[in-house]
């Protein structure tokens, strides 16, 4: 039988896998040395540390260095060896095979076998928010023999080869889980990898440790001794630390409006390009049962009340890009061009809701929400007591509510005792992924957090949604993705704000943590501490 493209691309990945040893991000031409502490800073403690059966925010950042995938990504999103060292693709899309790599151990000291990958997967399928869009289509995953799966699917997924990084589809050990429940295991908050770093401890509300593990597969790597992920939640510690060097590296704890400053500080400097494995964006959630916010005319009333450049300018400070719609403009594979927009028009917001009969009272108050900002940087607070201020305006009465991440998680996704929040997303590599969880309405899920908060449902969506996710040409597959951003504009269960902006900002010692599609949510395994 012919190569394939993507057959073709297994046979090469080795070769393109050792460009990745090269710096692609330094500051210096200092060869990789051994030895030191990472000192890295998460603002949001996620809660768990792998992301197995949660996809948990922060957890992307842990989870790798310490439970790989099969696949990792070059900045490019071709992928790249690392528990499999080789994959074939069917010429119909439906047979995926996966040579896997020998010799690797446990950190118990257990052998990985084709076993723990099956197990993996069936969970990830099974019991993952986002695993149950990624692997809907896979029907059978097979071990033949110790270093080699294959997976049977009944319909193509052409976006599943992007879909097996360690901070996505993390690879765990079946002999740790056992036949007890993953969703409750312990293994979250102590896991067992094969990852370049092994598990220490985490002190709840502090930091997680991680030290290296000396016998991982890829010697010499990893350089580093040891890794201390700090959890700070205010932002003005985290600056303090950085500029003291109490921390070494920061993602989105930093705010936007000390950037320039930190510019100025000759041993930090900034990383400003987002992840593209990951793709960020900040939305408001409706809760369309709500009594007020299931009717359209109060969220397009909504819509037309708040100032997305007026957020870009003076709380994003410039940074990233309006969000007009459920796919980021960073998609650009699948992002589509001149959607209809709700423009900024108080006038018109007023107009609708009185037109809706929701008249003002004596105070000029139509009615009350409750808003619920994501626990995490500034700007959530800030845009939120934007929001607030702009809605006052055509007379919703708003009041923001703070709480800590596991509350405002179990509010919204288990109890849904919410009216609308503001959030952040990851709308990751490809939309059936990253963007379907949000708006198909069979994962409304309650109690699965980051899954479809709102209770949104539309058989048009999920006709356009579950036809996008098997279409392999790419032409008809962007014509799909396109019609479903124009209909999900229209029935609007939530209101794009921003991409999200988290500036990496780090010191100038830490070189080569950017070396690929998962930025900072990589194994760590080439970072190193220049002298």
């Amino acid at each position: 039988m012919n190569l394939t493209r993507r057959q073709l691309l297994a046979y090469t990945s080795a070769t393109a896998a050792l460009l990745q040893l090269a710096p692609r991000f330094s500051f210096a031409d200092d060869t990789p040395v051994r030895g030191g502490t990472l000192k890295m800073h998460i603002a949001i403690e996620p809660p768990i540390l792998v992301n197995l059966t949660h996809t948990a925010g922060a957890a992307v950042y842990i989870t790798g260095k310490v439970t790989e995938g099969l696949l990792t990504y070059d900045l490019d999103l071709n992928p790249q060896p690392q528990l499999a060292t080789a994959w074939t693709v069917s010429d119909d899309g439906l047979t995926y095979t996966f040579s896997l790599r020998e010799g690797v151990k446990w950190h118990d000291g257990e052998a990985f076998s084709a076993d723990d990958v099956v197990y993996s997967l069936h969970t990830l399928k099974n019991s993952n928010p986002r695993g149950r869009a990624t692997f809907a289509n896979v029907a059978d995953i097979t071990a033949i023999n110790p270093h080699l799966v294959q997976l049977t699917l009944n319909k193509p997924a052409p976006y599943l080869l992007s879909a097996l990084a360690a901070c996505e589809s993390p690879i765990v050990a079946k002999h740790v889980y056992g036949d007890a429940n993953p969703q409750t295991h312990p293994n979250a908050s102590a896991p067992i990898g094969t990852g370049p770093f092994v598990f220490k401890e985490w002190v709840r509300g502090s930091h997680v440790i991680l030290e290296r593990n000396p016998h991982y597969w890829d010697a010499p790597k990893p350089y580093l001794d040891r890794i201390i992920v700090r959890f700070i939640a205010d932002s003005a510690a985290t600056v303090a630390a950085l500029e003291a060097g109490e921390i070494d590296i920061s993602t989105g704890g930093v705010p936007l409006s000390d950037i320039e400053r930190i510019k100025s500080n000759p041993r930090l400097s900034i990383e400003d390009r987002g992840e593209p494995y990951i793709n960020g964006i900040t939305r408001v959630e409706f809760n369309l049962d709500n009594p007020y916010l299931k009717q359209h005319a109060v969220r397009a009333a909504i819509a037309h009340a708040v100032n997305l450049e007026f957020i870009r300018k003076a709380i994003f400070l410039g940074y990233g890009q309006p969000l007009y719609g459920p796919i980021s403009p960073q998609m650009k594979n699948f992002y589509a061009q001149d959607l209809p927009r709700y423009e900024f028009d108080v006038d018109k917001a007023n107009q609708l809701l009185d037109d809706a009969g929701l008249g003002r009272d004596p105070r000029g108050v139509r009615f009350k929400l409750t808003l619920d900002p994501l626990p995490g940087p500034e700007t959530y607070r800030r845009t939120a007591d934007y929001i607030k201020q702009a809605l006052a305006k055509i007379g919703i009465q708003v009041t923001l509510r703070s709480q800590d991440f596991a509350t405002y998680v179990k509010r919204v996704y288990t109890d849904r005792d919410f009216d609308f929040t503001l959030n952040g997303m990851s709308n990751l590599f490809d939309p059936t992924v990253g963007v379907q969880r949000l708006y198909w309405s069979k994962n409304f899920q309650p109690g699965v957090p980051f899954s479809n908060g709102s209770h949104y449902n539309s058989p048009q969506v999920d006709q356009l949604l579950e036809a996008a996710a098997v279409e392999t040409d790419v032409q008809k597959r962007f014509a799909l993705f396109a019609e479903f951003q124009k209909a999900v504009i229209q029935d609007l269960p939530d209101l794009g704000i921003s991409t999200l902006v988290n500036p990496i900002v780090y010191d100038k010692r830490v070189q080569q943590f950017f070396v690929g599609a998962e930025g900072l949510g990589s194994n760590a395994a080439e970072i190193f501490m220049a002298s």
